[in-house]
C-alpha cells in the first residue's frame, strides 16, 4: 500500500503512507518519508511504524525527541527498553547531567 499527499511542506509531503513490498520501486519494506510518515520504516516530524524516526516517533524501534515503543531512544523515551534524558520503561537507561548512564532494571 502506498499513498502520498499532493500537499507538501518544505519539500516533504504532508502525509506519506507505505506498507509492505512494492515491486515497482523494488522495496521489500514500505519506506515512508513525510511530515506525517506511516509505514514499515517511517521518517518524518511525526513518524509511526516498525522502525520510526522523527520529532515524535511511535513504533517498535524509535528514535526521536519524544519516543514511544518497544525500544525507545529520545529526550523523553517511553518503552520496554527506554534510553533518554527522561525514560520510562521496564529497562530504563537515563543519561545524567555528568554524561553518565544510570540503568534501572526490574
Amino acid at each position: 500500500m502506498r499513498y502520498q499527499s499532493r500537499v507538501a511542506i518544505g519539500g516533504l509531503p504532508l502525509l506519506c503512507i507505505a506498507y509492505g513490498p512494492d515491486s515497482r520501486s523494488n522495496q521489500t519494506r514500505g519506506r515512508a518519508v513525510g511530515v506525517v510518515a506511516i509505514g514499515d520504516v517511517a521518517l518524518g516530524v511525526i513518524a509511526v511504524g516498525g522502525m520510526a524516526a522523527g520529532v515524535i516517533s511511535i513504533g517498535g524501534v524509535d528514535l526521536g525527541i519524544f519516543s514511544v515503543g518497544g525500544l525507545a531512544i529520545g529526550a523523553i523515551a517511553v518503552g520496554g527498553v527506554a534510553l533518554g534524558l527522561r525514560a520510562i520503561g521496564i529497562v530504563r537507561m537515563i543519561l545524567n547531567d555528568s554524561g553518565g548512564l544510570n540503568i534501572y532494571l526490574p
